[in-house]
């Protein structure tokens, strides 16, 4: 799968989520911090990540900032886009099976590389739920 991670800093687990992902066989595409001679501003990076899932460049991004929030405040910017902020792996799995989430959303702060391990085998092998009253949802963020 292609995957866009977009951060502002190398703080925290910022290279280590691509570091995992292609270790997990996933081709990245790195915004912001992680990427020579873009901008690294939250705002700016995650809208990036945020469009390559949007535009059909990669599957799902993971956008990280410091809290999470504003990465997915940003990432939640893009139409076709919903962004979870997940802080464990409960949260991720959830946010794929009842919000069909395409955007993983970390805090650079409070997530540990063993926290990180978690989210990313429940938010990797979680699946979209097709239950209508969670298809009815997705449906009506579609809606204008």
């Amino acid at each position: 799968m292609r995957i866009s991670v977009a951060a502002d800093s190398k703080d925290g687990v910022a290279e280590r989520v691509v570091t995992e992902l292609r270790r997990r066989g996933h081709e990245v595409v790195t915004h912001g911090a992680l990427h020579d001679g873009e901008r690294d501003d939250w705002a700016w990076a995650c809208e990036l990540a945020a469009r390559d899932v949007a535009e059909g460049r990669a599957e799902q991004a993971v956008v990280c900032c410091w809290t999470g929030t504003g990465a997915s405040i940003a990432a939640n910017k893009v139409p076709g886009v919903r962004a979870a902020l997940c802080v464990d792996a409960y949260t991720a799995g959830g946010a794929r099976k009842w919000n069909d989430a395409n955007v993983l959303a970390l805090s650079l702060r409070l997530t540990s590389e063993v926290v990180l391990g978690e989210i990313l085998d429940a938010w990797l092998a979680g699946r979209p739920s097709d239950d209508p009253a969670d298809l009815a949802n997705i449906s009506h963020l579609e809606q204008k």
